[in-house]
């Protein structure tokens, strides 16, 4: 009988410390877990230490509070002109309620993977390829806030949808390609039609420039050469005009240096000539200063015979 007792006692101490135990739970932190009394729901426990009602409280549903990435396996859409494409993604959501995540909905992942695999399909469906693969992020919001919306009566909160790839088949892409690569041929032809437009404009408006430039070279030119013909007639006039004045006063000497200082010139410009290689002519300095002095007889004579006509008797000093 004694050792009966033990028994029974230590049977006891073993269920009293399994009840225990069992009624004692630990919530680790990024988590929440439903409590179920008698297999109804009826609390949610949070991170923490909790103690359950033995045999009359469970814990239901553990569930994950953190933010959570679900990837969507590749399929193939229909665009809507016709053009068959192969995308996948990924959507990241998170529990708010867990709850209603935990009984709102049977397998939440499978879920949300299904409601997103068809929206993809939904709104890449209403869109021409090009705007498929040219506004992804239109795409992404449209597909976030679908889906969004519909897990909302399930405590979830969609905080991103990804399209991660969009493949057009082999032939589109081929097209693709030969329509990519003829419009930057287009492009770089124009682009060198414009170049050597604008190099012929520049150089013919700097032709035009030279032009002009030359223009006012020559004009200014004709200006300087007009105005020193003016100023040496002007200084050859001014010249003649005082050989008639010393003339008319009866200075001799004024013409024979007129005379003589034409022509030393005229020597001048026979010898410098390059036509001219032999010249006939008194180039002595004797024949010269002769022919100066005949000059100036001459000269006295003209004198003489308009004193005579005048009845004026020359002075002291003039020839008679």
């Amino acid at each position: 009988m004694p050792e009966l007792t033990v028994i029974v006692l230590l049977l006891i101490i073993g269920l009293a410390i399994t009840i225990l135990f069992s009624a004692i739970v630990v919530v680790k932190q990024g988590f929440e877990y439903t409590v179920e009394r008698l297999g109804r729901y009826t609390k949610t426990l949070t991170p923490g230490f909790h103690f359950l009602t033995p045999f009359i409280e469970r814990v239901g549903q553990k569930v994950n509070m953190m933010e959570q990435v679900l990837d969507i396996p590749t399929q193939e859409v229909i665009t809507k002109d016709n053009a068959m494409v192969a995308s996948d993604g990924v959507v990241f959501f998170q529990i708010l309620n867990a709850s209603s995540a935990a009984y709102e909905v049977s397998n939440l992942t499978l879920a949300i993977l299904n409601l997103t695999m068809t929206n993809i399909r939904t709104v890449m469906g209403s869109m021409d390829l090009d705007e498929l693969l040219s506004k992804r992020d239109d795409i992404n919001a449209r597909l976030m806030n679908v889906v969004d919306a519909a897990t909302q009566p399930w405590g979830v909160k969609i905080t991103r949808v990804e399209i991660k790839d969009i493949t057009p088949p082999r032939d589109i892409v081929d097209a693709m390609a030969r329509q990519m690569k003829a419009e930057r041929d287009k492009r770089a032809t124009v682009l060198e039609a414009q170049g050597d437009r604008e190099s012929e404009i520049l150089r013919a408006e700097g032709e035009k420039q030279a032009a002009i430039l030359e223009a006012e070279g020559r004009r200014e030119a004709a200006f300087r050469d007009a105005e020193a013909r003016e100023r040496e007639a002007e200084a050859e006039a001014n010249a003649t005009v005082a050989v008639s004045n010393a003339i008319a006063s009866g200075e001799g000497q004024a013409i024979q240096y007129f005379i003589a200082q034409k022509y030393v010139d005229a020597l001048k410009s026979f010898s410098t000539s390059p036509n001219q290689k032999l010249v006939f002519m008194p180039l002595e300095a004797s024949n010269v200063i002769g022919a100066i002095g005949g000059i100036g007889e001459l000269f006295d004579e003209i004198k003489q015979t308009k004193a005579a006509g005048t009845g004026r008797v020359p002075t002291a000093g003039e020839p008679r």
